[in-house]
């Protein structure tokens, strides 16, 4: 079985629509997909309508959140939840507050950039991006302005965290998010805990703690994890009996990334989905 447990649809930074992402993922050879879209669930209807004979969905979202970093301050960290509930009200309640955070940091700094003179109009950039706006929303909207020839080109600048139009957002703590993600039935990893191109790192003592309060597994095997940092998050799971995935992490056009790049052992596969009471995998 190939299986990749991460992937973006157009309902949040991705460029495919989910039943677009479906039909990739069946020409990109894969049995199982997880649609992990940003702090949503609106794309699970249509993917699993688009779900060919034999072919298996696995109902997720990538959730913001932030954690303490290696050198003491807090830093940025994805969670990965799967399969839980997505009518536990405590957890509903947490995902529409971080897509009004999201819609409010991304109207924040196009405003800063129409102040600039920058050829950006906020309000279509919110609009167009919809609930669960991001930055590649706005390098979007930037290239097609003509401003940067590329979507990898507006976040060396223009879009960087210590760049002068960046904004906050209001992330939830990685410890509540572990433990909204498990009351509702659901499974938490914590993707790309490695990642070094994308800044400062997720301490390992805060995966350990996280791991007495129900973290589930790490994503090790990710476009953005070198060698060395795959061996880590391998010691690490072991040492904490956490499971581990593999995952591509795919935009669609929005990165050069090709679905099932990485992939999950179905072994551990099948680990975590007998951890989750939330809502079952779907296989047409």
């Amino acid at each position: 079985m190939r299986i990749d447990l991460h992937t973006h649809s157009s309902v949040s930074d991705g460029t495919d629509s989910p039943a677009e992402l479906i039909r990739n993922a069946v020409g990109a050879g894969l049995d199982v997909v997880a649609i992990t879209d940003h702090d949503t669930t609106a794309g699970w209807g249509e993917a699993v309508a688009a779900l060919p004979a034999g072919m298996s969905v696995v109902r997720g979202m990538e959730m913001s959140c932030q954690g303490m970093g290696e050198d003491g301050w807090p830093v940025p960290v994805h969670l990965l939840a799967y399969l839980f509930d997505p009518g536990d009200v405590a957890f509903a309640r947490e995902r529409e507050r971080l897509r009004g955070e999201r819609v409010a940091r991304v109207r924040a700094m196009a405003e800063r950039m129409a102040a600039d003179g920058l050829p950006v109009d906020p309000e279509e950039v919110v609009a167009s991006a919809g609930p669960a706006a991001g930055r590649p929303h706005l390098a979007r909207a930037l290239v097609a302005a003509g401003v940067v020839p590329t979507v990898d080109a507006a976040f060396v600048d223009l879009l960087a965290p210590r760049g002068r139009y960046y904004a906050e957002k209001a992330d939830t703590p990685l410890r509540t998010a572990v433990e909204m993600v498990t009351a509702a039935g659901g499974v938490a990893v914590v993707a790309h805990a490695r990642a070094r191109t994308r800044g400062r790192l997720l301490a390992l003592d805060e995966i350990r703690d996280l791991a007495t309060i129900g973290l589930a597994g790490l994503e090790l095997d990710h476009p953005d994890h070198n060698p060395a940092d795959r061996a880590v998050l391998r010691e690490l799971a072991a040492e904490l009996g956490l499971l581990t995935t593999g995952s591509s992490d795919y935009h669609g056009a929005n990165k050069v990334i090709a679905l099932g790049e990485c992939t999950t052992d179905p072994a551990q596969f099948e680990k975590l989905v007998s951890k989750a009471t939330g809502v079952p995998v779907i296989t047409a």
